[in-house]
């Protein structure tokens, strides 16, 4: 006799490629009826993917006795199957903040585990329709945009996959009992101080009573054209390859994000808040509406602290950066050497010194602006323990190469659109306190090499550039 239920569920796995042949799957079974219905949906449908089963259980230990025998319950189950079974013990303390989100947080933890040592391929989850139905309203209620709109998905970059998506817990429910199979009842399901409980139990059903008999189809509908929607913005974000610099800290231009339709915008500074913070947890729609207010201003310069993360404009540029634990970065100083290198704090670029005679070259000096003359360096002062590297400070000044009066160095930063964020380690040379060389602007005029030079000091910058845009 054909089972409609297998049937649909076979066509869903197909659709989403949730399997390739020869899978080896982890079954998560916690003992309630979508979890023991996907184990035996999974046995019967195994053949059409050769998959080879492991049943997984995790016992957070907080129900005490009762998630004791549910994991007992769950051991017989596999061995009844004749599958392997796997447990992990893992304690959620009760004083945990949300103890819902705790608990979830070390079952993936596990799973990912899994998949992460080559145990197994894929981690099935028994989530329905209902479940969707329930995600999809509670973000609605807290003002989730599409991307969390899209609500659980059927099959995740981690390896996750949930067959039942399409099927809902009252059928499911149906098919357990119209085959004599048994399950366990989690008596935290019926605490309606649990949000989700509270949905589930009074909200959901007053509103199928009140509006709409089928919202749960509504709503899981709804997901799908979310998910839709999503899938394009991937691929076009795909298309348009990855932000200008990946990091953390990681890099847009204002033009990047103003230059595109909105829909775009905001999903590109989504974008870039993951690839800096590593996820969008408490990333929301006012947060991402700052950036794009950021971007669109004509300010040169804006600053912005998000959920765990810092946003910095300056000039054109926008970089997204963890929030710093050490109040960031410290003046920094070291003695130089001639001939000598140095590595600046925080990167790989080191500065290194070269002390040469003067070769004949076609070029003119005035035109080499990291090359000085040694001989009037070392009139200053004369003992070589008197070079310093250090990083530029407010006020410094000094007189470029084909200037006639000094400049004070923030206004060249000015003038070379210089991100605020990279001034701080800008790194100058000194000697005996003198500014002899600054990045990008070069040797001092009063000791640059000229054609009366005999001995040349050489400053070299190299490794991982001048620039940490």
């Amino acid at each position: 006799m054909p089972d409609e239920l297998l049937d649909r569920i076979a066509e869903f796995i197909s659709r989403h490629q949730m399997f390739r042949d020869g899978d080896r799957v982890a079954v998560a079974v916690s003992g309630g009826a979508d979890s023991v219905f996907l184990l035996h949906a999974l046995r019967e449908l195994a053949p059409l993917w050769n998959l080879s089963l492991t049943v997984v259980h995790v016992e957070h230990g907080i129900r005490g006795a009762e998630s004791v025998a549910d994991a007992r319950f769950v051991r017989q189950l596999a061995a009844e199957c004749g599958l392997p079974f796997e447990l992990r013990e893992a304690k959620v303390l009760p004083s945990a903040d949300n103890l819902e989100q705790a608990a979830r947080l070390a079952r993936h933890g596990f799973f990912a585990e899994l998949i992460r040592r080559g145990q197994v391929d894929r981690v099935a989850t028994g989530h329905t329709r209902s479940d969707q139905a329930e995600t999809v309203l509670f973000r609605v209620l807290r003002g989730s945009g599409l991307a969390g709109l899209a609500g659980i998905r059927p099959v995740t970059r981690e390896g996750l996959v949930r067959p039942l998506l399409e099927s809902s817990r009252p059928e499911i429910e149906e098919w357990l009992k119209a085959h004599g199979i048994e399950w366990r009842e989690d008596s935290t399901n019926q605490d309606r101080s649990y949000a989700r409980n509270h949905l589930r139990h009074e909200v959901l059903p007053l509103l199928r009573a009140s509006f709409n008999p089928r919202l749960d189809e509504a709503l899981a509908n709804l997901a799908t054209l979310a998910r839709d929607e999503e899938l394009y913005w991937d691929s076009e974000l795909l298309r348009r390859g990855p932000p200008a610099a990946q990091g953390p800290p990681v890099f847009l231009t204002s033009p990047e994000v103003t230059g595109v339709p909105r829909a775009l915008a905001r999903r590109i500074v989504r974008r870039a808040i993951e690839e800096a913070k590593g996820d969008l947890r408490q990333i929301e729609f006012a947060h991402v509406e700052r950036i794009l207010q950021m971007a669109h201003s004509t300010d040169g310069h804006d600053r912005a602290q998000l959920p765990g993360l810092d946003v910095f404009r300056s000039f054109e540029w926008i970089r997204f950066a963890p929030l710093s634990r050490n109040g960031g970065a410290r003046d920094f100083s070291y003695p130089l050497l001639a001939p000598g290198s140095t590595e600046l704090p925080g990167s790989a670029t080191r500065i290194t010194l070269q002390v040469l005679e003067k070769s004949d070259r076609p070029e003119p000096y005035a035109t080499v602006v990291d090359e000085l003359d040694w001989q009037r360096v070392r009139s200053l002062g004369g003992a070589p323990s008197g070079l310093e590297l250090r990083n530029w400070r407010p006020g410094d000044q000094y007189r470029r190469v084909g200037q006639s009066k000094q400049e004070k160095i923030k206004f060249l930063f000015q003038e070379a659109r210089v991100p605020l964020w990279e001034r701080r380690n800008w790194p100058i040379i000194t000697y005996n306190g003198v500014v002899l060389w600054v990045r990008r602007f070069g040797a001092a005029a009063e000791f640059a090499a000229d054609p009366s030079t005999s001995v040349v000091l050489r400053v070299d910058e190299s490794g991982a550039g001048s620039s940490n845009r």
